[in-house]
This record gives C-alpha cells, sequence and structure tokens, in this order.
C-alpha cells in the first residue's frame, strides 16, 4: 500500500498518528482537523500536498457533523449569504495562496486566533443584533473564504461569527459542520482548477479517513460528558491552543 501512495512506512505512520489527533479535537470542540493535520503533514510533504491528504477525511467528517442535528433548515436560512460567501470567495484565496511566501498564511491565522481568543476567555462577550446578522455575515464570510484558500482551515472568522450569534452547543456545532463541509468542497473544487490536485495525494487522503473518523468518534464520547458552559469554554482555549501552534509554524516556513 505505501508504495501505491508513495510515502514510505514511517511517513504513512506518522500521517495517522496526526489524523487521529486532528480527528479527536474536531470530535471534541467541532474543528481543528484542518489546522492541525495541515500543520503536522506540512513539516513532511509541504503545505500543498498537505492540503489535498487533509481533503477526504475533513469532507467526510464535515458531512457527518453538518447533516446531522436536526437544525439543517433553520440553519441554512439564517446563515445562507454567510454560507454563500464563505464559499464564493474561497477561490481568491487559492489563488493568493500560489503568490504568498510560505508561511505567511499561517502566521496570520494564527495571530489572529490568539488576538480572538484571549479577550474572551478573559470573559468578554460578543452578541450579534438581529439587524447586523446579515451584514457582518457577509463580511465574515469573504474574509473567512479567503483565509480558507488561503491556509486550508475554515475556522477564522467564521467560528468567531457562528460564537457571536448565540447558538446553543448542539446548533453551533451543525452550524460549524455545515461552513466546513461548504468550505471542503469548494477547496476541492479550487485546487484541482490551480492544478494543486495529485492523483497520489488524494488516493493517500481517501487511507486517512479511517483514522481520522476514529479520532472524531472518541473526540464526540467526551463532549457529550461536559456541560455547555464548559463546552463553550473549550472552544476558545482550542482556537487559542491552535493559535499559538500556527504563530511559529508559519515563522519556521517563512524563515
Amino acid at each position: 500500500m505505501t508504495e501505491i501512495l508513495g510515502l514510505d512506512p514511517f511517513l504513512l505512520t506518522i500521517a495517522c498518528i496526526a489524523f487521529v489527533i486532528a480527528g479527536f479535537v474536531k470530535g471534541l470542540v467541532g474543528f481543528g482537523l484542518p489546522a492541525i493535520g495541515l500543520g503536522l503533514m506540512t513539516v513532511f510533504v509541504g503545505v500543498e500536498k498537505a492540503m489535498v491528504l487533509v481533503l477526504w477525511p475533513a469532507f467526510l467528517t464535515n458531512a457527518w457533523q453538518g447533516l446531522s442535528g436536526g437544525y439543517l433548515r433553520p440553519l441554512v436560512t439564517r446563515l445562507w449569504p454567510f454560507l454563500t460567501t464563505a464559499v464564493l470567495a474561497l477561490g481568491v484565496g487559492t489563488f493568493v495562496l500560489t503568490q504568498v511566501p510560505e508561511g505567511a498564511a499561517d502566521l496570520i491565522l494564527g495571530l489572529l486566533m490568539v488576538a480572538y481568543a484571549v479577550p474572551m476567555l478573559a470573559g468578554l462577550s460578543l452578541s450579534l443584533k438581529e439587524k447586523n446578522i446579515m451584514p457582518v455575515g457577509i463580511v465574515a464570510g469573504l474574509l473567512n473564504g479567503v483565509f480558507s484558500g488561503l491556509t486550508g482551515a475554515f475556522t477564522v472568522p467564521g467560528v468567531m461569527y457562528l460564537q457571536a450569534l448565540g447558538l446553543r452547543r448542539d446548533e453551533l456545532i451543525q452550524a460549524m459542520g455545515l461552513l466546513f463541509l461548504l468550505s471542503t468542497t469548494a477547496l476541492g473544487v479550487s485546487l484541482g482548477g490551480f492544478g494543486l490536485m495529485s492523483g497520489r495525494e488524494a488516493l493517500a487522503s481517501v487511507v486517512l479517513i479511517a483514522p481520522a473518523l476514529s479520532g472524531v468518534w472518541f473526540g464526540q464520547r467526551i463532549r457529550r460528558q461536559v456541560s455547555e458552559t464548559a463546552f463553550r469554554r473549550l472552544i476558545l482555549i482550542a482556537i487559542f491552543g491552535l493559535g499559538v501552534y500556527l504563530v511559529p509554524l508559519g515563522l519556521w516556513r517563512l524563515f
């Protein structure tokens, strides 16, 4: 199998471990698989190949998360401007990816995550009035799409926007899943359009579905045992942790 994938046994083992970890974080807080999977695998295969490796595990785990939960219709009705702009803007980010120095996007994304999480963990609370949900959603969608195409991570500022809507835990999990599912689909199309999709990495991505799903399953079991308040704090801690992880990674890749 490793010959078919073009991966040596050590690299395949590392990839499986990375996606179990990434899947666990996603199962626990609802996001983090692309950022963690990309961050770990970029060290070994480079950012463009790592983005392809993430596609199938991200797509299937996001489909699981976004299409189950019972809130699909009300969420789509409320969030369609945000979701639409997030998808349409993603191609712009993928184009920028081919132009900017490697690591710049990770550095910016990490700094934004830290800047958001620190005041929120300190007690700041963000909320949106009903009249502002659509215009803020359009802006958040545009920015989220650009960052998604640039980094392969779909979190900023989309998760922050969804948190500001005051959604309950299960609604928030499904809303994030919808955003990630649509973004993953658009990213696959965009990577193919820019010639960044190779058959070898695409096949390896399919193999990595199993470890990713096993991690998600375990993370979900842990999530069901925490309270609503603890869950929201877990999300902020995860955002902060991803930011702290991405900043040095971006600096290392830049210099």
